[in-house]
């Protein structure tokens, strides 16, 4: 079946009998046809959450006409709620620093078509990957911090979000970028700017977190997808992954495990993102897959 004139409905809010009726009963009157359809019930919270990808086959298919038709229902089960043109592929501005795997990774992915994207500039305070970067034709931006004021920072921080918003980005991938965002950039881009942690969250925070898990044993390491917050490390999961180590391994062959499984986490993430499958539930998520 076409997907042409095809939609996804995003939504929140507290459950009730009818919340599915409502919502199946506005598509179906509205010529929808429904792809596919998933929701989830928290009964600690009392929220319900659904994704729904439909192909407008009837009516009016433009996505302002969808929107204004969809708000008295979404008032009425006061809804917060997004709908999104599913064959639009979103803006996603990738920072890095020095250590480029998950950016190899992403831009991979992004070239044979296993990331539904489009990626309109690359940032980093170094240069490392500028040629990877041509190699691939996108934008790569310098902006290096060679003092250690805060005016400094704040500046670079500035010309970051300069990029971001003239790129129009949907979605900020911070692809092992070693600088920690300030406050105000990280309520700027509240919801839309992605961090992979190079560790199983909680543990091992902070410089050289696989030298730490060898130190102390460990016999399984991980990786961390989150959304940014104000809190350092502390915003809301969306996927972690890990890989069984054994006491014969070196820090050196710990690490580059535990890179592969970054990769694959972030881009597990950036990918839920970009196709509308994560809804936000207080610190927690909520990841239709």
């Amino acid at each position: 079946m076409s997907t042409e004139h095809s939609f996804i409905l995003k939504l929140s809010c507290p459950d009730r009998p009818g919340i599915v009726h409502a919502v199946s009963g506005f598509l179906y009157e509205r010529g929808g046809n429904i792809l596919d359809s998933a929701q989830f019930g928290d009964s600690r919270t009392g929220e319900f959450f659904m994704r729904v990808h439909f192909q407008q086959v009837g009516g009016d298919p433009g996505l302002d006409a969808l929107r204004a038709a969809f708000t008295p229902l979404a008032e009425r089960f006061s809804m917060s709620w997004e709908a999104y043109d599913a064959l639009v592929k979103p803006r996603v501005v990738i920072l890095v620093s020095k250590i480029g795997h998950c950016l190899n990774d992403l831009l991979f992915r992004y070239r044979t078509g296993q990331l539904p994207i489009e990626i309109p500039a690359i940032i980093s305070n170094h240069k490392d990957f500028y040629q990877l970067a041509a190699s691939y034709d996108i934008p790569f931006h310098h902006f290096p911090l060679t003092e250690g004021t805060a005016d400094a920072k704040a500046a670079q921080e500035a010309r970051v979000y300069e990029v971001i918003e003239q790129s129009q980005a949907d979605l900020v991938v911070l692809a092992r970028y070693m600088q920690i965002l300030s406050p105000t950039l990280c309520e700027r881009l509240a919801g839309r700017a992605i961090n992979i942690h190079h560790s199983f969250l909680p543990s091992f925070k902070g410089a050289k977190p696989y030298y730490q898990a060898f130190d102390r044993g460990v016999k399984l390491i991980g990786a961390t997808a989150h959304y940014v917050t104000t809190d350092l490390d502390e915003g809301p999961i969306i996927e972690q992954e890990v890989e069984r180590v054994d006491h014969s391994m070196t820090p050196e062959q710990l690490t580059a495990i535990g890179r592969d499984v970054e990769c694959v986490t972030l881009a597990r993430a950036v990918k839920w993102h970009t196709e509308h499958r994560i809804v936000l539930n207080g610190t927690k998520t909520v990841v239709f897959r």
